[in-house]
């Protein structure tokens, strides 16, 4: 990122904070059943803290908006360009619709629908950005194994409180 004009300076940081408003969005409905419904569910001993999650998402979503803007510094004039940065927004508002689902609706079985929509739409957008900057497929990577953690995590939950 050494010599960054002042456009792409804009586009980092409207990357990673469109990002970071996803995960706002998501919090809204998922501190709000943290203390009450979340507490009351089964989980599997191998849940993490309650603390762990927002410093983990909130790397996580760095990440995606510097890999996103590392695809988008490619210029939108490019058709893959734009397929790959769509397919970023796609799983971004999956990311933001399962908090709605699992915690806002309380729902595991539907969170775990949306979760593996979810991962399948991050692994595309890896692919996509893969192609056009190998460092943006890479930056991605930890988000689809935590996704993947996150999904092995619903699916128990659904399966401990069905």
């Amino acid at each position: 990122m050494i010599n960054m004009r002042i456009g792409d300076i804009w586009k980092l940081v409207v990357s990673i904070v469109a990002c970071l408003a996803a995960g706002a969005i998501g919090s809204i409905f998922t501190q709000q059943a943290i203390p009450t419904w979340y507490a009351t569910l089964e989980r599997p001993a191998f849940t993490p803290p309650n603390w762990l999650f927002a410093p983990v998402w909130t790397l996580l979503y760095i990440m995606m908006g510097v890999a996103a803007f590392l695809v988008w510094r490619k210029g939108l004039e490019s058709r893959q360009v734009k397929i790959a940065l769509i397919a970023f927004l796609v799983q971004l508002v999956l990311n933001a619709l399962w908090s709605v689902v699992f915690f806002g609706l309380q729902s595991p079985l539907y969170g775990l629908i949306v979760i593996v929509v979810l991962w399948v739409a991050i692994l595309f957008t890896i692919l996509s950005f893969y192609r056009i900057s190998r460092a943006a497929g890479v930056l991605m990577l930890p988000y689809l194994l935590w996704v993947t953690f996150a999904a092995v995590l619903n699916e128990s939950i659904w399966l401990l409180n069905r």
